[in-house]
């Protein structure tokens, strides 16, 4: 089933964001650069039409560094749109990220730049804030959902940040995406289960990175299914019950937190090729599931209206 978190105050944080992006020069969105797609919010890309955007890939550490540059040619197709990877180590390429937002807005050149910075739950944009301003601004943490509310920075070089709350948006009708987000951590535990991320984590690896789950768990052959991978790592780390049963949930566990932590070496879990496909194939479900809605309300109409008739039909025998 799809995964879906939409706390109210992240319906309230939209409705701020929407109200503020009419006074703001340039957005900054932070992705996660193992699922530039997926960490992208499609609700921010309807509010921000051709206002200048500069989309920050962060964890590039975590992603495979040829997938990274595929996916910053890719983002930059848009001519109102700059794309940087960073690592939370790498301070300098940070501190850089303010210039290249300043120079996508020349016409502001020696006035204040109005920059909001955007970004889903647990993407590392509170890290980015602490860094460009050099104290600690912003909470970080690993769970999602940290900042609670919209708040200004003044930066030293002429940069007015706003930063707001992790915005997941109302539903992921790509189911994909919601598991990949629930992957890497950027949906809250009580949102998922853990057996189920852990299959979809163990399909993604046997089409992606098939090898690294033979390497990492010291398996003689390549799984075939995603449950025969739960099952193999869970007997390689003792995730074993009564009579030698695999425990899923455990194992299901292994294997989502060291793709999280990179144990698996580094891994970007979707191309723009996929993401354009993806695009295709959930477009065509979603025309598919209102068709079958209003198929439903026709019916229903029709429903309605023979029980009026056969009602007027009655009184009048009568």
């Amino acid at each position: 089933m799809p995964i879906q978190w939409f706390p109210g105050h992240m319906h309230k944080a939209r409705l701020e964001i929407q109200a503020a992006l009419p006074k703001v020069d340039v957005v900054i969105e932070v992705l996660d650069a193992r699922i530039p797609y997926s960490s992208e919010n499609p609700m921010l890309a309807e509010l921000l039409g051709d206002k200048p955007c500069l989309k920050v890939l962060t964890k590039s550490d975590l992603a495979d560094e040829a997938q990274t540059k595929a996916w910053q040619d890719y983002l930059e197709r848009t001519a109102s749109v700059r794309a940087q990877a960073v690592t939370k180590e790498d301070v300098s390429t940070i501190r850089r990220l303010t210039s290249v937002a300043s120079n996508m807005v020349p016409h502001r050149h020696g006035k204040t730049v109005r920059a909001m910075i955007v970004g889903i739950p647990n993407v590392g944009k509170s890290t980015i804030i602490n860094c460009l301003a050099g104290r600690k601004i912003a909470k970080t943490g690993n769970t999602p959902a940290v900042t609670k509310r919209q708040q200004r920075v003044n930066l030293d070089d002429g940069i007015a940040l706003l930063d707001t709350p992790g915005v997941l948006w109302p539903n992921v009708h790509n189911v994909n995406s919601g598991y990949r987000l629930a992957l890497l951590g950027s949906i809250k535990e009580t949102a998922m289960d853990y057996a189920e991320v852990g299959f979809f984590g163990a399909r993604a690896m046997l089409e992606l990175h098939p090898d690294r789950l033979v390497e990492r768990y010291g398996l003689e052959s390549l799984p075939e299914t995603d449950l025969e991978v739960i099952e193999s790592l869970g007997r390689r780390r003792g995730c074993l019950g009564r009579s030698g049963v695999v425990d899923i949930d455990r194992a299901s566990r292994i294997l989502v937190t060291e793709v999280r932590s990179g144990g698996l070496g580094r891994l970007t879990l979707e191309t723009p090729a996929m993401m354009e496909q993806e695009k295709i194939d959930t477009a065509a479900e979603i025309a598919k599931k209102e068709e079958k809605s209003k198929q439903r309300d026709l019916k229903r109409k029709q429903k309605f209206l023979d029980q009026q008739r056969a009602k007027r039909k009655s009184r009048e025998m009568d």
